[in-house]
């Protein structure tokens, strides 16, 4: 499997309810009851399509994959007023953070009111979402007895489901999110502080998902983001980065990682670097520029004479940023980015 198929994080899928099954028109007729009256039963309801979200699952894979999906219709109803079974309902098991979607309309956006539907956002372990209802049994023939027709011959068909065409979309639900542009080493730190094991190469975009570590400072634990690599034009799609943005919406903390160790310090700016990943951040959705942050100069291991990084954190600082050395590679600062990420975490809570 490629590894941009095993990370699925928006999908289309048409859900279909089950039929209501049609109601019974039937006569009793017994020994000495030659004209017992009608008796057929009503038709059972049709299953209803219900998503739940699933901690346990980190992609829509499945969905990909299974792109139709029907519950059960109703059972029809019998004479001696049987009535039919009840359809079975079906759930789609998604991860937490799906946005579900009802497309209402093809080409079109929510502007102009027949565009993509927001129908809810499964954030929390075990939320459903009915989808789709299943159609209504039908009434069998003793429904429509009165006093003038005591012996109708005619019953109720079964409604049809609900059909709807949904797209699913997943935002990452993490705790701090890693940004910064390709090979800054976001990917080797998601392996320092986790267990995480992502792809990790000396080239960029090495990352073409987002990863997810769970890093540990005592007994407490947060989970950490690696989101691909940022480029300039990002919010407008560049690199597929409008894609990745979302994943950090949900996120409390920003680690911003500028590689202060790839190449000549004299010919680049990491004030620049920083300003543009910030730039692109706020073109995508401007709250993101409030969210508490650390900037973490990462590779200084590389860094020859380290007193060239001084203007750099000197000038960040003078913007109220926390600057942070770091080396993925040898551990340098790693325990005190941790540390550091779990302070900003206790903030940001206080704060909310």
């Amino acid at each position: 499997m490629k590894p941009s198929d095993s990370f699925i994080d928006e999908v289309t899928l048409t859900v279909y309810a089950g039929d209501g099954g049609d109601g019974c028109a039937s006569m009793r007729r017994e020994k000495f009851v030659p004209f017992g009256g009608p008796d057929g039963g009503d038709g059972g309801r049709g299953g209803d399509v219900v998503l739940v979200a699933d901690r346990n699952l980190a992609t829509l894979i499945e969905q990909r994959v299974r792109r139709e999906v029907h519950a059960e219709d109703g059972v029809h109803g019998a004479p001696k007023r049987k009535d039919g079974r009840k359809g079975s309902s079906t759930e789609i098991r998604v991860p937490v953070g799906t946005l579900v979607y009802e497309n209402r309309a093809q080409g079109t956006n929510s502007a102009d009111g027949v565009g993509p539907l927001l129908l809810d956002d499964l954030e929390t372990n075990e939320r459903r979402l009915l989808v789709a209802r299943g159609g209504r049994g039908g009434r069998g023939n003793p429904h429509f007895a009165t006093s003038t027709r005591q012996s109708p011959d005619t019953a109720e068909r079964g409604r049809a489901g609900q059909i709807r065409h949904l797209r699913l979309s997943l935002k990452l639900l993490a705790d701090v999110g890693l940004v910064g542009f390709p090979n800054a080493g976001k990917s080797t730190l998601l392996t320092r502080i986790s267990r995480a094991r992502p792809r990790v190469a000396a080239y960029p975009f090495t990352t073409l998902v987002p990863n997810l570590g769970v890093a540990e400072v005592g007994d407490r634990r947060f989970v950490v983001a690696d989101i691909p690599g940022l480029i300039e034009g990002a919010s407008d799609g560049a690199g597929l980065g409008d894609r990745f943005l979302r994943h950090i919406e949900r996120t409390r903390v920003l680690v911003h990682l500028v590689d202060a160790g790839g190449g000549l310090l004299e010919e680049r700016d990491l004030v620049a670097d920083y300003d543009s990943i910030r730039a692109e951040l706020g073109s995508y959705e401007s709250s993101l520029l409030d969210r508490s942050e650390l900037v973490a100069l990462n590779k200084v291991d590389l860094v020859a004479d380290r007193a060239v990084l001084e203007p750099v954190e000197t000038e960040l600082r003078s913007r109220g940023c926390r600057v942070l050395r770091l080396s993925g590679a040898t551990g340098e600062g790693l325990e005190s980015l941790v540390r550091e990420m779990l302070t900003a975490l206790d903030a940001a809570d206080e704060a909310s």
